[in-house]
């Protein structure tokens, strides 16, 4: 089970951090990433993060501003948003990729100017 939390609703250059609480699977043997959709769009890959924490990607429209940690011992997964956009507003969502893929239910992040 993947259980997101820390959207909410902030103004432009705003930040929020973003968790994800893993259970019910190895946590540290998983590739994990965040992946956001906006209305009208499809899902886009954020950030990733390897299981030994060796390997970090971003996608090009957040680097520098979004930071992706993981915690093997809590089994948390995180994502610190700084200088959010207007067009960082979408539903973010967890996802843990081994054999299978996972996805939590989503969080709601809202940007305004």
């Amino acid at each position: 089970q993947l259980v997101e939390s820390g959207g909410g609703s902030v103004q432009s250059g705003g930040s929020l951090r973003l968790s994800c609480a893993v259970s019910g699977l190895t946590f540290s043997n998983y590739l994990m990433s965040w992946w956001r959709q906006a209305p009208g769009k499809e899902r886009e890959l954020v950030a990733a993060i390897s299981s030994a924490d060796d390997h970090i990607n971003y996608a090009d429209s957040v680097k520098d501003r979004f930071t992706i940690s993981r915690d093997n011992v809590k089994y948390r997964l995180y994502l610190q948003m700084n200088n959010l956009k207007p067009e960082d507003t979408a539903v973010y969502y967890c996802c843990a990729t081994l054999s299978s893929r996972y996805w939590g239910q989503g969080t709601q992040v809202t940007v305004s100017s």
